[in-house]
């Protein structure tokens, strides 16, 4: 955290928003502007991403200055929430959400925000001037998560769900206060947009600190409408995965340990997203520990649907067989874990008399699984089965 007060503490954020290279220059903000929420208490803990997402509170109409601040700087402008004038300005790749201040002073509007820490702000038109009426800096000094009130949490049920993806992304421990007040209104997450809870979810299985969010969150109610009631990976399973490895495939096996196939569907998850998580789901089901044992064609079939998600299965995996599979993964030429065909179609449509169609496709399906298992390896070898194929098939007809 930041450390220091007063001016002190203002210049060192000032120093880490950087906003002389915002694309959204100061000056043509209104007097009385704030940047508030996320980047002003990631900028004190000193956790800011290249291109934080920012959040404005003006005193005035919020979308009309967006829709003109996007006209002026060639941004887009989208209205959030037309009653409490809200609306996000996209621009350069960034993304600036402006609201119209809730109450007659910026303390009023901070008084209404979700938790201490996020209830902090800076002036930045003019800049100079820092607001922590709940006692926000106080909480990031201990580590505590702390709600601002009870009524708070319901009026958006959001809020509920995302405390845990704060847990998740930041080292802190959750008041026993707090704690209580999602577990009492857990019932009412569902209030929420289904989106919405699916971006919050999506960002907790991805937190540094996501294990103890998650062992929270399945200690509550919060996600029983669409649980699926599955063991998120523990820290002693990603060991054997690299880095990049374990950031794509661990987020990727706790969300499908969390939401059910149906919970992703009425979460209204991308039509992607659903199909890794079920393929995912399906073949923990099938190979438990002894992937092996599976006929050839399946273990094909697995390969083929799970090869770029392939380290989020073998999170499950004993050590021995772990370590194998990853090692044979990481080798793009391995013909089993990369399956293809030694000739493509249109080499076959060339070289022998068959038409495109099925029978096309069951004779690539054929050579990829002779070559999957090393029975053939060169496009020679594979044209040469390819017709012995073709002539067993004539003459089982």
């Amino acid at each position: 955290m930041a450390e220091g007060s007063g001016d002190a503490l203002l210049d060192q954020l000032q120093t880490r928003l950087a906003p002389a290279q915002w694309p959204l220059p100061l000056a043509r903000l209104p007097e009385g502007t704030a940047l508030v929420g996320g980047a002003v208490r990631d900028g004190l803990l000193d956790r800011l991403q290249e291109q934080p997402d920012l959040d404005l509170v003006v005193p005035s109409d919020a979308i009309a200055l967006t829709q003109a601040l996007a006209q002026e700087l060639q941004g887009t402008c989208v209205v959030l929430d037309a009653e409490r004038s809200i609306a996000r300005l996209v621009i350069g790749g960034w993304t600036v959400d402006i609201a119209r201040q809730d109450g007659d002073r910026i303390e009023d509007d901070l008084w209404r925000r979700d938790y201490r820490l996020n209830a902090i702000a800076v002036s930045l038109q003019p800049w100079g001037e820092l607001w922590d009426p709940t006692g926000g800096l106080s909480d990031l000094q201990q580590g505590y998560l702390t709600a601002v009130s009870e009524a708070n949490l319901t009026d958006d049920p959001l809020r509920l769900l995302r405390g845990l993806r704060l847990i998740a992304e930041i080292p802190l421990t959750i008041s026993s206060q707090t704690m209580g007040w999602i577990e009492r209104h857990a019932a009412r997450l569902p209030e929420a947009a289904p989106e919405r809870i699916l971006a919050e979810l999506q960002r907790l299985v991805r937190g540094d600190h996501a294990d103890v969010a998650i062992a929270a969150l399945t200690s509550l109610p919060l996600l029983h409408p669409w649980a699926a009631g599955g063991q998120p990976p523990t820290p002693s399973d990603i060991e054997g995965l690299s880095t990049e490895e374990a950031a794509a495939a661990v987020p990727l096996a706790r969300l499908t340990a969390l939401v059910s196939d149906e919970g992703l569907s009425q979460l209204r998850a991308s039509r992607a997203l659903r199909q890794r998580c079920k393929r995912l789901r399906l073949w923990q089901e099938r190979i438990g520990q002894a992937p092996e044992s599976l006929p050839e064609s399946d273990r094909l079939q697995l390969h083929e649907e799970l090869e770029g998600d392939l380290p989020a299965l073998a999170l499950q995996m004993p050590m021995p067989e772990k370590k194998i599979w990853l090692r044979r993964w990481r080798d793009a030429e391995d013909p089993l874990f990369h399956p293809r065909s030694p000739i493509d179609g249109n080499g076959l449509l060339t070289a022998l008399e068959v038409e495109p169609g099925p029978r096309l496709g069951r004779l690539l399906h054929h050579l990829k699984l002779e070559h999957a298992f090393g029975r053939i390896q060169t496009p020679s070898e594979a044209l040469k089965e390819a017709k012995h194929f073709l002539t067993r098939e004539s003459e089982a007809l």
